[in-house]
């Protein structure tokens, strides 16, 4: 059983960052000319960025990360009129050509504004067109990956929620179908709600361990966590942080609970099922390098270059 250790967007451990931004008020402050001279900057600095990221996380054995969902500012405005992928297709083979050289796994967690169930037609388009966009993003980088939504809105109770959802995934190209996985969150849609929805799809489903451990009904991770991992054709993936604190359950923390961390292994070791962890904490890389030494210290887990072996 081999767990690989990853964290999301920006490592903390150095100054690199590939999430510099550019406002739409001061896109248009700027002129034209000006406008897309500063969105051209933005962009190919964040690309310079991504690339050191990456070049950091191969020294280090990460081989599982996050990219940010803004590296292209502006991407999906409709009113910003621009070519984002043609003429930084150098830019982007770079970027492919490094993560699969290496044999990294990426992906990304388009924002909340995001939602494909929404009752508003307008915020239902702009979801497509992002999800259209970042499917673009990475045909130009030559890799295959995934997009992990939440099901959204529960306007109108969760049966219509996630009747909605379905009605819009339906509407989606194949090919953009695939790319799709969902996530249980912390507040409407369980580990039930999404398994199930999953399963009807026929795609994969992220559980979130910390939203399952705040939005159950006496469900134990043990009675789901094979069908959850049985929904995947690829290497599952999950999602764990821990809470900031008592009164702040739903916020991150800094770092990772290990022994919660060793809790869940033990729990679901029984799989003997190969997975990829992405490490949601504050402290990103930093939080990832702190629960493999404590990892070391409290167990007798093989670890090799940032990755578990039970």
């Amino acid at each position: 059983m081999k767990i690989r250790l990853g964290y999301a967007c920006v490592p903390v451990t150095i100054n690199e960052t590939s999430s510099h931004s550019l406002t739409y008020t001061n896109y248009k402050k700027l002129g034209f000319v000006k406008a897309r001279e500063k969105l051209d900057s933005i962009i190919k600095e964040n690309f310079k960025g991504l690339e050191n990221i990456l070049k950091y996380n191969i020294k280090n054995d990460i081989y599982f990360f996050r990219m940010t969902s803004s590296l292209l500012p502006l991407l999906s405005h409709p009113d910003v009129t621009y070519d984002f992928f043609n003429q930084y297709k150098d830019y982007y083979k770079k970027i492919g050509n490094l993560i699969k050289d290496n044999k990294l796994r990426v992906d990304m967690h388009p924002s909340a504004y995001t939602v494909l169930n929404s009752t508003n037609e307008d915020v239902v388009t702009s979801t497509i067109n992002i999800l259209k966009n970042y499917q673009k993003m990475y045909e130009y980088m030559g890799i295959d990956s995934i997009l992990v939504l939440h099901i959204g809105s529960k306007f109108g109770g969760k049966k219509e929620s996630i009747k909605r959802f379905i009605n819009n995934f339906n509407k989606l190209d194949k090919s953009l179908q695939k790319l799709i996985t969902i996530e249980n969150d912390d507040k409407s849609f369980n580990i039930r709600n999404v398994l199930s929805l999953c399963e009807k799809l026929q795609i994969p489903m992220v559980l979130d361990y910390h939203h399952f451990k705040i939005n159950k009904n006496n469900e134990k991770i043990e009675d789901y966590i094979e069908r959850i991992f049985n929904t995947w054709k690829t290497l599952p993936k999950i999602h764990f942080s821990s809470p900031k604190d008592k009164k702040n359950k739903r916020s991150h923390n800094d770092y990772i609970d290990s022994d919660d961390f060793i809790d869940f292994l033990e729990k679901i070791k029984f799989t003997n099922k190969d997975f990829d962890v992405m490490i949601e904490a504050k402290k990103k890389d930093e939080a990832l390098f702190r629960l493999i030494r404590e990892l070391k210290y409290k167990t007798n887990y093989k670890i090799e270059k940032n990755t578990i072996f039970l």
